[in-house]
């Protein structure tokens, strides 16, 4: 097969991108049976693995950055479970750099990244991202997650956060919501942007209602004051969509402690399926991120990169719906 790739080699020997890649960079923790697969099937489609990736492969780093606005939180926990499991496979070290939602410290934490890394992950959803991209070193291969659109061509996930906000806010009207409330996430956040654009998109397709939005933080805290908001004209609300669980479960919490019922009075929905929406009573309808598996993903596509195998197009994870308690099921 002319100009086979790692892709043609793995999709050959039916295993992963990052299993091919550890068998050819000769990494020690890899089976017997499965070295063998994959250099049958590089074998046979004669692929030649490229000198200067190799090299750069093979750097003395073995480790990748992973540059976060926190560390804080279900959500981030996730994130990185899923990084330390692919990179676990891969054989990779994790170095993580927390900016504190401040994109001061996110240029600081990507400085510092130089020289110590094979490669970096960045999810940065509240840096501009044109100042972001000139602070990348061109030199270092790089994952964006859930990063602000921008201009330039780089390998990329991101999450549908405004067609899961319409999916959810058509899900609270579809159960008989009308006075439905955006919390939203923080101000600059291309992500909190995103799904209360969905939310004003979808409340404007059914005539008579009028969108309402309330700021927040995506912390529990800002979902408590936005409650103690409401309860003080509570028949002007029957619906709340929160811009992440966090929020929604805050808000949860304080109608519960008021006496208000939910969902028979008001039905509450959040995104991105952390794990303790489905613990607590009632248990939270949501928009499922798998928030894991978008940062295993994130590795994988990281080592295609650094193998020089890799391209740059952008990757949109889909949310799903997922109904649970706090909304009416019809």
């Amino acid at each position: 097969m002319a100009h086979a790739t790692i892709r043609d080699v793995a999709r050959e020997a039916a295993v992963s991108v990052a299993s091919v890649s550890r068998v050819l960079n000769g990494h020690e923790n890899v089976r017997p049976a499965l070295r063998q697969r994959v250099e049958a099937a590089a074998a046979t489609l004669g692929y030649v693995m490229h000198a200067g990736a190799r090299n750069l492969s093979l750097a003395r780093a073995n480790a990748i950055g992973v540059v976060l606005p926190d560390l804080h939180g279900e959500f981030f926990s996730e994130v990185l479970r899923g990084m330390d499991r692919a990179a676990s496979e891969c054989g990779l070290q994790l170095l993580l750099s927390n900016m504190h939602h401040d994109p001061r410290r996110a240029v600081e934490a990507l400085r510092t990244m130089r020289g110590r890394v094979d490669g970096m992950i960045v999810m940065a959803p509240h840096v501009d991202p044109e100042h972001l991209a000139g602070q990348l070193p061109p030199s270092v291969p790089t994952v964006l997650i859930n990063c602000a659109g921008h201009s330039e061509q780089r390998a990329e996930i991101r999450v549908d956060n405004f067609g899961g906000a319409v999916a959810m806010t058509r899900h609270l009207i579809a159960t008989g919501c009308r006075r439905i409330v955006h919390l939203s996430g923080p101000l600059g956040n291309s992500e909190a942007q995103e799904r209360a654009r969905g939310y004003t998109a979808a409340i404007a397709e059914v005539p008579g209602l009028a969108a309402r939005v309330i700021p927040g933080d995506f912390h529990e805290a800002s979902g408590v004051a936005a409650a103690e908001t409401l309860l003080q004209g509570i028949d002007a609300v029957d619906g709340i969509f929160a811009a992440n669980d966090m929020m929604a479960l805050g808000v949860m919490v304080t109608l519960r402690e008021a006496g208000i019922a939910v969902p028979d009075r008001i039905a509450i929905g959040g995104f991105d399926d952390i794990p303790l929406a489905r613990m607590v009573s009632p248990a939270l309808t949501t928009m499922r991120v798998d928030i894991a598996s978008i940062g295993a993903r994130a590795v994988v596509r990281l080592t295609e990169l650094i193998a020089s195998d890799g391209d740059g197009p952008l990757e949109v994870s889909l949310p799903e719906l997922v109904p649970r308690a706090t909304t009416r099921q019809g």
